[in-house]
C-alpha cells in the first residue's frame, strides 16, 4: 500500500510544482494539462491549461496535486505536508524558501524534540511543517 497526499490548487498546480521543483530540489515526474486529454472539449477554453494531474518527487517521497474548479475550491485546512530534513542548515533552508511570500505559523527553532521545527502556509496556501529531529 502507497499513501500520497493529493494537493487541489485554485489554478496554481503548476506554479506550485515548479516552485517546489526548484526550491526543495524536487523533480516533477508528470503534468498533464487539460489540454490535450480526452476531456479537453469538456473544459472551458481558458481552463485548458490548467492541470489536470502533476507527480512531482521529494526526496522519496511523491505528493500529487491538480487545480480545481473555482466553484469546487476548497482553501486547503486540518492537515500539513510534514518534511523529515536530518540537516538543520536544510532545514532552515527549506522552511524560509517555503515561507517567501507565505505566512510563518511558528518560526523554525529548537524545540524540546527537535533540532528545528517550523511550521509555514507557503504562497499557494499549502500547509508545512519542516521537522529536523535531535540525534537519538
Amino acid at each position: 500500500m502507497q499513501l500520497n497526499p493529493y494537493l487541489a490548487f485554485d489554478g496554481q498546480c503548476e506554479a506550485a510544482f515548479k516552485f517546489y521543483e526548484d526550491r526543495l530540489g524536487a523533480k516533477i515526474q508528470f503534468m498533464l494539462p487539460h489540454d490535450g486529454a480526452p476531456i479537453a472539449s469538456q473544459v472551458p477554453p481558458e481552463w485548458r491549461k490548467k492541470i489536470m494531474h502533476a507527480t512531482i518527487a521529494i526526496g522519496d517521497q511523491t505528493l500529487m496535486g491538480a487545480d480545481c474548479p473555482p466553484e469546487a475550491y476548497q482553501k486547503p485546512q486540518g492537515f500539513s505536508v510534514s518534511l523529515g530534513i536530518s540537516d538543520p542548515k536544510e532545514a532552515e533552508r527549506v522552511f524560509h524558501a517555503l515561507a517567501e511570500n507565505g505566512t510563518v505559523q511558528m518560526p523554525i527553532q529548537e524545540t524540546f524534540w527537535a533540532e528545528r521545527f517550523g511550521m509555514v502556509t507557503d504562497r499557494f496556501g499549502v500547509p508545512w511543517m519542516i521537522n529536523c529531529s535531535k540525534a537519538a
